[in-house]
């Protein structure tokens, strides 16, 4: 499977994600830039705003948490845009039992999530909030949207050559690449899981160093978490899932009060 969906863990493409009874603080936004929905959270009023790209499961209750978590520590202004315009990957073909569920795994990683079709939107809210004020502006991602946060990294303003984003971040990222972090114009958080590749996380690593923001990076491999411990395929039932997932989300506020 891994080999169809270039540098995806295999755990990305196996462990499902997790029900959750949390009851997100946000609301559901209607035609923000160019989506149907948008969950938005935090002070209306406040000029730090922060985009978060969810993973293919979409809206999740512990993904919306964490949103409603940075929100409340740094008085931002958190959105989280339905970038698959109503249809998530489907929960009962994940993970992929016969080879048309992996073709269509495939396929949606080649369509719906790919970077071609969702960076558009993406900068283009990312501007609109410029626009009306946000002095302050970062991005998140989860798997997939580890990868468009970081290409995300490499944009400039639509009216100058300044960058788009202050800071960027990706949390067990999907596709991680070197090159990715070799192109970025600000500074990057990278929390990788156990099952993402070690050996281009510390790639990843070096090209961060290599920065001159290199000391508002931020980065700490979590090699005991699965692939989706903070996002849709948290178990915030089990202790150590719940000290870590709070640990990435702490370090994340940090990395943005920072950058």
């Amino acid at each position: 499977m891994s080999s169809e969906v270039p540098y995806t863990s295999e755990a990305c493409c196996q462990i499902p994600a997790v029900q959750s009874n949390y009851k997100p603080l946000g609301e559901i936004v209607h035609n923000l830039g160019k989506y149907d929905e948008v969950y938005v959270v935090g002070d209306k009023n406040s000029t730090t705003s922060i985009i978060n790209v969810f993973d293919i499961f979409g809206f999740f209750p512990q993904t919306q948490q964490g949103a409603d978590i940075l929100a409340e520590t740094l008085g931002a202004r958190v959105y989280m845009p339905d970038f698959f315009f109503g249809k998530p990957y489907p929960l009962d073909e994940h993970p992929p039992k016969n080879e048309e569920q992996k073709k269509n795994f495939s396929n949606f990683f080649a369509t719906s999530a790919s970077p071609d079709n969702v960076l558009p939107g993406l900068l283009d809210l990312a501007n609109q909030l410029r626009k009306e004020g946000a002095s302050k502006l970062f991005v998140y991602g989860f798997c997939w949207g580890g990868k468009i946060a970081t290409l995300s990294g490499s944009k400039t303003r639509d009216d100058s050559s300044e960058p788009l984003f202050d800071g960027v971040a990706a949390i067990h990222p999907a596709m991680m690449s070197a090159k990715d972090a070799h192109n970025l114009l600000v500074p990057m958080a990278i929390f990788p899981s156990g099952d993402e590749s070690v050996e281009e996380f510390e790639k990843v690593t070096i090209q961060l160093a290599s920065k001159p923001f290199a000391s508002k990076n931020a980065y700490r491999l979590y090699p005991d978490m699965h692939h989706g411990w903070a996002a849709a395929r948290a178990n915030l039932d089990d202790p150590e899932n719940l000290k870590q997932y709070k640990d990435v989300y702490s370090r994340l506020a940090t990395f943005f009060q920072n950058a």
